[in-house]
């Protein structure tokens, strides 16, 4: 919200001595922070004059453009006298100055930037030569002193400025309002009221102790019916005002002040109408909407929209209706969206003379689904969501009508149609100690009323209970803490002592936080980064990495209100993040990576419907489960990548490249610190590459994959070859896993080592050898490790040999018989599951 000082010092007589760096600091002390103060024309120094056409003659160039040489009167403390030239002609007193704008005329006063001068931009003005003439300044457009964006042609001012007169000499910046300065304020969701100057300027009373005149102080009157017929048809329209002005002069211009303030506010000016109800929305908060009278057919009824119904929107769009948009319709259909905009059908053209003003309250809820709906946000929608006063159509509508009658002509007809009511607000009981409990300040008795009083609360007080009835323009205020808040905010988030509560005490962390804990640390110490991405990705993602269509990785989960279109569903799995982060870095040159991710992962299940509990309450236990059967599937997972090298060549070797290694080396490393072991099983899944890819396996469950990219997944990611991935289940892990911090007991007997070579066919795995060989040792084995493959002439085409290391351990110490008679019955299983052959 853009608030100008010049029209808040309207509204809140403010004592000169107050400066706008106070008032700043005062409202984001009561928790409207104030981002930055912007200074109108700021920028500009030096003479910036009015002057006064006095005669200027067109002269067209070789280029095709005409430009306009000029004489100017600025006053006679800047004119050059006058002078008589050779041929007897009179040059009076002035300056010349080239313009090529053409929008004005002898007499006009305009604004003129003479030598000396510096414009936004470190524009400096200087005498120059140009088109044959020394042009002795400048006349100026509106872009050209930062005082908005209009640059159709030059300013011409008014004669008459607050009742003083225009001359030339005059300094312009002070008669167009240069210096005045705007404050820029971030206005939270739930203090919606502050999106208006009158809002603000209640703040700013309450902060200096100040009185305050509502200029909106006058309550919606009892329902009426003599004017345009309206009929209220849905429950999420409380009431509705609407005026109807005649003879309306459709030339009528806005006035000077009004475009400047809605200029300076954010707002462009667009024409009376518009400006007028754009200008009472920004002061009140009430958004209006104004119809050309003529074009409405039959009585305005505000509905919920039909299926298959259609509006063109003023901004040209053609959109299909949702029943449940809420509507403003006639007897031809929808004129509007409520809130949000009006149809194409009832807009104003250059001869409307009849004008039908609409003010009304709609539901917030309504408001804020439908414009994200649409995707049409609109400074009446951010307005309507927030909730506006329920109280405030009639004298909106009323303040607009008479702006429209005192600056465009016609007549206010004295009927009228109100339909509705204000809504009653709700009561509330506090003790008046609480704010003094919860905010841990010393706040009295006397200042909670004092304070809760000037935020227009209804304040009854008997002993230290209060009873509370907020005013209409806080709907935020609906219970007890809600009023501590308020005090809060009002005594000065500043003066609450900061004060770290002591932590009670707890059991710790879970076993599963313990668990994700271990297991983020030791891929870290493995040498992995750590990475958080966004859990949004878009449906050509997931099916590069699925490509098959029944693969549940396509089970997408669509996000209601994306913030991107483009990435509309909640991953199901880490990898397309990784990806990404892959391709930006290599991209920037940044080659050897290593990158992990934690996170959740979704599936979308079997969906069902989610129940909405009231939030007056604590949701029910059976609330409560509909919810949770309303949530996807979501896991835990974890992925890491792995792609240029994984030690950079140095005086001590070459380099060594990331492989397959160093992803199946993290999921090792990560059961390791759960004391799990991890088994490896050929597989073939996307988005891995078939033969280079393993299946992760834990007490027989397959938890993930590993193994390097398919070829296909890194030209579409657009990742460097041989990438490496690996992705499994956490959670998976963690419920197989005896947890961090088992440490097996120690035995006291001495270990007996056993090597073996077996000799297989090419297309045995080696897991499958190690799982036959663990099987057939029996409980004397306590590890078997693959140390060697060899493959070459001494074990024959489409062979190779695996040489492993038994290491056996008994509850004594073991005879050299009895290790070797546990090693033969190993190598007896190999055998005959793998065809095994004993290598010599």
């Amino acid at each position: 919200m853009k608030a100008p000082m010049s029209w808040l010092r309207e509204l809140v007589a403010l004592p000169e001595g107050n400066t706008t760096a106070q008032v700043a600091d005062a409202l984001t002390r009561a928790g409207l922070n104030v981002e930055r103060v912007e200074t109108i024309g700021g920028e500009v120094s030096g003479p910036v004059v009015v002057g006064r056409v006095l005669a200027f003659t067109p002269e067209p160039q070789k280029n095709g453009k005409t430009i306009n040489w000029c004489r100017v009167d600025v006053g006679p403390e800047h004119n050059d006298p006058e002078t008589t030239t050779e041929d007897g002609t009179i040059v009076p007193a002035g300056r010349g100055i080239v313009c090529g704008a053409s929008n004005f005329a002898v007499g006009d006063l305009v604004v003129v930037a003479l030598p000396g001068s510096t414009l936004p931009g470190d524009f400096q003005i200087a005498a120059r030569k140009t088109y044959g003439h020394i042009s002795d300044g400048m006349m100026c457009a509106v872009d050209e002193l930062g005082l908005g964006e209009d640059h159709a042609g030059i300013i011409i001012l008014p004669t008459e400025v607050d009742g003083v007169s225009v001359r030339p000499g005059m300094d312009a910046m002070s008669v167009l309002g240069g210096g005045d300065e705007v404050l820029e304020i971030d206005v939270t969701p739930d203090i919606g009221y502050a999106l208006s100057m009158r809002g603000i300027a209640r703040e700013v009373a309450q902060a200096f102790h100040l009185p305050f005149a509502d200029p909106y102080a006058r309550p919606l009157p009892a329902p009426a019916s003599d004017g345009h017929p309206v009929r209220i048809e849905s429950p999420n329209c409380s009431s509705f005002v609407a005026l109807t002005i005649t003879g309306l002069d459709p030339a009528a211009p806005s006035p000077d002040w009004m475009a400047q303030r809605l200029e300076r506010a954010g707002m462009r000016s667009i024409s009376l109408p518009v400006d007028v109800t754009n200008y009472v929305m920004l002061e009140s908060g009430q958004p209006l909407h104004a119809y050309d009278g003529d074009k409405l057919q039959g009585a305005i009824v505000v509905r919920q929209a039909r299926s298959g119904e259609r509006i063109t929107t003023l901004d040209g769009q053609d959109r299909a209706l949702d029943p449940d948009d809420l509507l403003i319709t006639d007897d031809s259909g929808p004129i509007g969206i409520a809130g949000i905009m009006g149809g194409e059908t009832t807009e104003f053209s250059d001869d409307t003379t009849t004008v039908v003003l609409e003010a009304a309250h709609f539901d917030p809820l309504q408001i804020g689904r439908g414009h994200r709906r649409h995707k049409l946000p609109s400074e009446a929608s951010k307005r309507f969501e927030r909730t506006v006063d329920p109280a405030l159509p009639y004298a909106a509508a009323n303040r607009a009508a008479q702006l429209m009658v005192t600056h465009g002509g016609g007549t206010l007809s004295p009927e009228q149609t109100i339909v509705g009511e204000t809504p009653a607000m709700p009561q509330q009981r506090m003790m008046a100690s609480l704010p003094a409990t919860v905010l841990g300040a010393p706040v009295t008795r006397e200042q909670v009323i004092d304070i809760l009083t000037n935020s227009g609360v209804n304040v009854t007080a008997m002993g230290d209970q209060l009873t509370l009835v907020p005013p209409t323009w806080r709907p935020d205020l609906v219970d007890a803490y809600d009023y501590v808040e308020e005090v809060g905010r009002k005594i000065g988030f500043d003066q609450i002592p900061s004060i770290v509560p002591s932590a009670p005490i707890g059991r710790g962390l879970t076993a599963q936080q313990r668990g994700r804990r271990a297991v983020v640390r030791a891929i870290a110490d493995l040498g992995f980064t750590e990475l958080i991405s966004l859990p949004f990705v878009s449906a050509d993602e997931v099916e590069r990495i699925a490509p098959n269509a029944d693969d549940p990785r396509r089970e997408l989960v669509r996000l209601a209100n994306p913030l991107d279109d483009t990435h509309a569903f909640l991953r199901p799995s880490l990898l397309p993040g990784l990806f990404q982060a892959i391709a930006k870095n290599t991209s920037r040159s940044l080659d050897d990576l290593a990158l992990f991710e934690v996170g959740n992962c979704f599936r979308a299940g079997s969906p069902q419907a989610a129940p909405r509990p009231s939030v007056a309450q604590r949701p029910s236990d059976h609330e409560l489960a509909g919810l949770q059967a309303a949530l996807p599937d979501q896991g835990t997972l974890v992925a890491g990548v792995v792609t240029g090298n994984w030690l950079p060549a140095s005086w001590q070797g070459p380099a060594v490249k990331a492989d397959w290694t160093h992803v199946v080396a993290l999921v090792d490393q990560a059961a390791a610190s759960l004391g799990a072991t991890v088994q490896r099983r050929a597989a073939d899944t996307s988005p891995w590459h078939p033969g280079r890819c393993a299946a992760l396996v834990v007490d027989g469950t397959v938890i993930g994959h590993a193994g390097e990219l398919h070829p296909q997944v890194i030209k579409a990611f657009g990742l460097p070859a041989r990438t490496c991935a690996v992705e499994f289940d956490l959670s998976m892990l963690l419920a197989a896993a005896p947890g961090p911090g088992v440490i097996a007991a120690l035995s006291s007997f001495p270990l007996a080592k056993e090597d073996v070579a077996l000799v297989v066919d090419e297309q045995v795995t080696q897991a499958e050898v190690r799982a036959a060989l663990i099987e057939g040792a029996g409980e004397l084995l306590e590890s078997c490790e693959l140390f060697d493959i060899y493959r070459g002439p001494q074990v024959g085409e489409g062979k190779k040999s695996l040489a492993f290391a038994l290491h056996f351990r008994g509850d004594k110490t073991l005879k050299d018989t009895e290790a070797a008679q546990a090693r033969e019955a190993a190598v007896t299983v190999a055998a005959e599951r793998c065809g095994a052959v004993q290598r010599a």
